[in-house]
């Protein structure tokens, strides 16, 4: 009994790391729907309960979400990324407060860390990301503001920051999404070009003010959380 248990634990595992590879990959992209059940008992050559624990296992992770009637859904790449996820919901308040944390000791460490090719980088993105805003393709914008955000907080060479705000990526995605107003003119959007500035004269003051700053006026326009009695 106890071999067949663990022969059996490791075929789980297995299964559960070949899934999470293709999430994680973004071979399976977020929001999109995995093949069905019979197909993946076809393809990997394993059984409907083996299947079945795996889709478990990784959806109590956050990677994946089980929609009754509708098939289980790609929610997040990463465990981190799930939990936080669960944790903020649609919170977007919370999503601000956690990333002005990040961002703005990613944005210190980055004006005194960063490299020549490091600055380089963060100027095309940012290049790229003004340039989607003026054409007006947002889509194409959100991602490029999350990726600026995320390469500023790699130039902080600093690995246990970097892949914390990694995990949480994808909120940041969504919070940049839900706060881009359409409406406005270009000029009339967040600007990253203090930022950047600041980073290129290795100010790190002034980075940590640009870095704070249109976080504080986004959260300043949220309505205030009530607070829980005890």
């Amino acid at each position: 009994m106890p071999l067949a248990t663990t022969r059996r634990a490791g075929l789980v595992e297995q299964v559960i790391e070949q899934m999470r590879a293709l999430v994680t990959s973004g071979e399976w992209p977020v929001g999109r729907r995995i093949p069905p059940e019979p197909e993946l008992v076809t393809a990997l050559g394993v059984g409907r309960n083996t299947v079945r624990e795996a889709v478990r296992a990784l959806a109590h992770a956050g990677l994946l979400e089980v929609r009754q009637g509708d098939g289980t859904f790609v929610r997040a790449t990463s465990e981190l990324s799930g939990a936080v996820r669960r944790l903020c919901g649609s919170e977007l308040r919370d999503v601000l407060e956690v990333r002005r944390a990040l961002e703005v000791e990613g944005a210190r460490q980055a004006a005194t860390r960063r490299s020549a090719a490091d600055l380089r980088e963060l100027e095309r993105i940012l290049t790229e990301r003004d340039a989607a805003l003026e054409a007006g393709e947002f889509d194409l914008m959100v991602q490029l503001d999350t990726d600026f955000h995320l390469f500023l907080v790699e130039c902080s060479h600093n690995n246990v920051l970097t892949e914390l705000y990694r995990g949480f990526t994808e909120a940041v995605r969504s919070s940049v999404a839900a706060t881009v107003d359409t409406s406005l003119r270009t000029e009339e959007h967040v600007s990253h070009t203090e930022l950047l500035d600041a980073v290129r004269e290795r100010d790190a003051e002034k980075a940590v003010r640009e870095a704070s700053g249109f976080l504080e006026e986004l959260l300043a326009n949220l309505p205030t959380k009530g607070k829980k009695g005890r």
